[in-house]
């Protein structure tokens, strides 16, 4: 055999969990493919972020205005008392308005999240 004929090489394989590790890294670079499944899932859970999101900032403008009057009722004055328990009751009502907020909001964003839901569950039921 003259020396031209043989090639040197190297070749290098790496362990198990080093292929894990690669594949991991090289998938957060890869571009993200959405399939049905993660579609509804999204879908889904936009649906009830934007009732949660609206009702939970509700419930915190009524407990503030809650907290107010509570304050207000705490000073000596009669008048501040009065004006702690209206403002109080006032943020009751607020606080009792927002469960509804989230049902009402719920119910449109179903609606509206509807056709595009029903397409995709009997997409991936077949």
């Amino acid at each position: 055999m003259t020396e031209n004929n043989q090639k040197k090489t190297f070749q290098y394989t790496y362990s198990a969990g080093d292929q894990e590790e690669i594949k991991k890294i090289r998938s957060k670079y890869l571009p993200k493919e959405e399939n049905k499944m993660d579609q509804l899932r999204r879908l889904d859970e936009q649906v009830t972020q934007r009732a949660t999101m609206y009702s939970l900032i509700l419930g915190v403008l009524g407990t503030l205005i809650l907290g107010a009057g509570m304050s207000l009722c705490l000073l000596k004055s009669g008048m501040a008392f009065a004006l702690g328990i209206l403002i109080g009751v006032i943020g009751m009502a607020v606080l009792g308005m927002a469960y509804p907020l989230y049902q009402r909001i719920l119910k449109k964003e179903r609606e509206k999240a509807a056709p595009e839901i029903l397409r995709l569950t009997e997409e991936l039921m077949k």
